[in-house]
């Protein structure tokens, strides 16, 4: 059963959710995307955007999502801000916070860092990815895609393929995936799995093309290119020759549709025809992104209100 409300101040991660939580973000999306009217349920309240690392989608959809919501949008640059200068992330969300900001939408390079923000701070907290730890938006909006595709998740055959020893779109993923009854594997080079990954209670494999037999959807990661100084492939050419997406490729899986979290190297880890063909998913998954992240907004708002 969806839970009725929603009772968290922060979204750290899908680890730490149930099912119905997740549910009840993703139904609560189905209403945000039905309806074009602007909503007022943040008015009166402050996003503001710290981000340590590129984002050109998340941060630009949970931009148009608060500003949908009649939140105030404060435009933070962290390289301009008085972290370079040795304050810390604690002091700079205190600071900001006494001026009047109640959500902070945070991109960070270190896993795990919110877990230790969160409870120093009363405004909410929400994860746009740290480290290599989580990513819960991208993976809800992956949820939703997909639930809206194929009806239901439970029983799907979902491969992520890639770069997942980096990958915190996977980790949340794999959580989501789970929790709603899909059976997750997990494909890429040896060197870009981790070796206790079926801890998490997916299958793991090495080969692509037996990884796509009877697959529902294939998320494919980006190959994370500036990690590629560390030579855990061989070449570019060599990775997209062994689990380059490709029209042949999904010819073995009638029906499987293509997830991508953006951003794309076409030609690495998928082809154009594949990316931009008849089951690719790809810009659903980034019009979803704004109903999705309208609803965790919307969601911990509604919280707010209860506790204030």
């Amino acid at each position: 059963m969806t839970a009725k409300t929603w009772d968290r101040k922060d979204l750290l991660g899908l680890q730490e959710l149930s099912a119905s939580e997740i549910e009840t973000i993703l139904d609560a999306a189905v209403i945000f995307k039905s309806s074009s009217k602007i909503s007022s349920a943040l008015s009166g309240s402050t996003a503001a955007f710290l981000f340590s690392e590129p984002s050109t989608r998340t941060r630009s959809s949970f931009e148009v999502a608060a500003r949908r919501l009649g939140a105030e949008v404060l435009g933070f640059s962290v390289a301009s801000s008085s972290l370079l200068k040795g304050e810390s992330l604690l002091d700079t969300l205190r600071n900001l916070e006494a001026m009047g900001v109640d959500y902070f939408i945070l991109r960070h390079e270190h896993s795990g860092v919110l877990e230790s923000l969160a409870p120093n701070t009363r405004a909410s907290l929400i994860n746009a990815g740290d480290g290599a730890h989580e990513h819960p938006t991208q993976a809800l909006l992956d949820l939703f895609t997909l639930r809206e595709k194929k009806k239901t998740l439970k029983g799907l055959k979902v491969v992520i393929v890639g770069d997942i020893l980096h990958s915190r779109v996977a980790r949340s993923n794999i959580h989501g995936l789970k929790k709603l009854g899909a059976r997750v594997t997990v494909c890429g080079p040896s060197a870009l799995i981790p070796g206790d990954i079926e801890k998490l209670g997916v299958a793991a494999s090495h080969d692509l093309d037996a990884a796509l037999k009877g697959a529902d959807a294939v998320n494919v990661l980006r190959l994370q290119l500036e990690r590629q100084n560390q030579n855990l492939i061989t070449s570019l050419s060599d990775y997209f020759e062994s689990y380059g997406l490709t029209p042949a490729r999904l010819a073995a899986a009638p029906g499987c549709v293509v997830l991508h979290p953006g951003p794309i190297n076409r030609g690495v880890e998928i082809s154009s025809q594949a990316a931009d063909g008849p089951n690719s998913l790809i810009l659903e998954q980034v019009k979803n992104g704004v109903a999705v992240r309208m609803a965790v907004l919307s969601l911990i708002g509604q919280w707010r209100k209860r506790n204030a």
